[in-house]
């Protein structure tokens, strides 16, 4: 089963950008299909692969971090390829 996966990550701290570069290269590095935008960052696979990936890179972010929170917008199926049609 396909999923796709919004994710935005918020540091709460005035230094934030250097955690959410390393998050998102880590998202890059992965292999799945990853589509950014300024607001937030996107991956789509397979439900158990994505999710084998994420919850230990969530893990250690949130372990690395004092205070930060991850938005999450979980959809069954593959939308990557998602275009409006309005």
């Amino acid at each position: 089963m396909d999923i796709s996966i919004e994710l935005t990550l918020t540091p709460l701290k005035e230094a934030y950008v250097l955690e959410i570069k390393k998050f998102i290269k880590a998202l890059r590095n992965s292999g799945f299909t990853i589509i950014e935008n300024p607001l937030s960052t996107q991956i789509y696979g397979e439900y158990k692969e994505v999710m084998d990936f994420l919850v230990p890179l969530i893990h250690s972010t949130f372990k690395n971090e004092k205070a930060v929170m991850m938005h999450l917008k979980l959809v069954k199926g593959d939308r990557s390829s998602y275009a409006p049609d309005f």
